[in-house]
């Protein structure tokens, strides 16, 4: 499989700019996780560190599901891989294929296009409540970004560590 990584526009209105850039950052992921076999995506970049890119993949299924089906869309869906609602839990890979992960990542993706698309606005809202507020749909496709942006250095680190491929 080939990601296709498109870049953002470069004129544009609000909502395409910022669907555009979480869409970059999530084929960014895809990228630095593509050709791997479970055992490299397994593979720590430090002894220290428990962080992998399957850890990663889980945990970025974890937190779209979260902010989207959660939280803009209501819906009473428990998390992937924690009954106690700890994040922390999709990073261990432990039993997980790098399959089963992409293939929950690409489904949560999936759901959270299709709510941000049939939101009236960004300024829809839903109740974040590990907060106790209200937050706008602007306000989680940036946190999105943040976190993309922050697990894909992760990730560049991670893939480095693996075959020594860099950039994308």
């Amino acid at each position: 499989m080939t990601t296709e990584r498109i870049g953002p526009p470069l004129l544009a209105g609000e909502r395409e700019t910022l669907r555009a850039f979480l869409d970059f950052h999530r084929a960014t992921l895809a990228m630095k996780c593509e050709g791997l076999t479970d055992e490299e995506l397994r593979q720590r970049a430090v002894p220290s560190s428990q962080l992998t890119l399957l850890g990663l993949l889980r945990h970025l299924a974890e937190v779209e599901r979260a902010w989207f089906r959660r939280v803009i869309d209501a819906q009473d869906v428990p998390l992937l891989w924690s009954d106690t609602g700890d994040y922390q839990q999709a990073y261990d890979p432990t039993g997980s294929t790098g399959a089963e992960a992409f293939a929950a990542w690409q489904r949560e993706v999936e759901h959270s296009r299709r709510i941000e698309l049939a939101a009236a606005s960004l300024d829809v809202t839903g109740h974040q409540a590990r907060w106790g507020e209200d937050v706008s749909l602007r306000l989680v496709m940036l946190h999105m970004m943040h976190e993309y942006a922050r697990h894909n250095g992760h990730a560049d680190l991670l893939r480095e560590a693996v075959d020594g491929s860099v950039g994308v």
